[in-house]
Parts: structure tokens; sequence; C-alpha cells
């Protein structure tokens, strides 16, 4: 970002919410993205400002809890098929 272009507004959203949601430090997120740690802070702030990100958090639960349901089924799925396989190799090796 140093290179004086303005951020656009997806970048600012993805940069608060790794802020908010990483677990890094923010002056590591402001080093990795490019940007200074007041304009960072910034960002945070006016977000903080406008509320969205409690109904964000809600909406990424959701999705969080959706994309797990999904997992666990993708999971029994590839064992079921693992299993017929081996039923299919062995029964046709005889």
């Amino acid at each position: 970002m140093g290179n004086g272009s303005r951020p656009t507004p997806e970048f600012r959203r993805e940069a608060v919410r790794l802020a908010l949601t990483s677990g890094r430090t923010r002056r590591e997120i402001a080093e990795d993205l490019g940007i200074g740690l007041s304009t960072l802070t910034r960002w945070l702030s006016r977000e903080r400002d406008t509320g969205e990100p409690v109904e964000a958090s809600v909406d990424l639960h959701a999705e969080l809890k959706r994309l797990r349901r999904e997992n666990a089924v993708l999971k029994q799925e590839r064992d079921i098929l693992k299993k017929a396989a081996a039923f299919f190799a062995k029964d046709a090796s005889r």
C-alpha cells in the first residue's frame, strides 16, 4: 500500500476483520498489509462506531456453523466411499 494509492473498501474491511479475529497484534497486521498502525486503528474505531461488526460476527458465526456441519457430512461421505472402494477392490481380486 505504500505506493500512494487509496485502499479499497474491501481491503479496509478485510484488514479490520483480520485485526478483530486473527489473534495477532495490530502492529503485525499493519506491517503485513503495508499500512500504518494508526491507519488500522482508525479503521477499527470507525468500524466499531458503525455497529456493523456485531451483525457481521453473527453472520460469521452462522457461516462457521454451517461450514462445520457441511464438513462433517463430507467426511462421512468420504469414509463411506473409502469403505466401498476397499470392498469392491477386495471383491474384484477373488
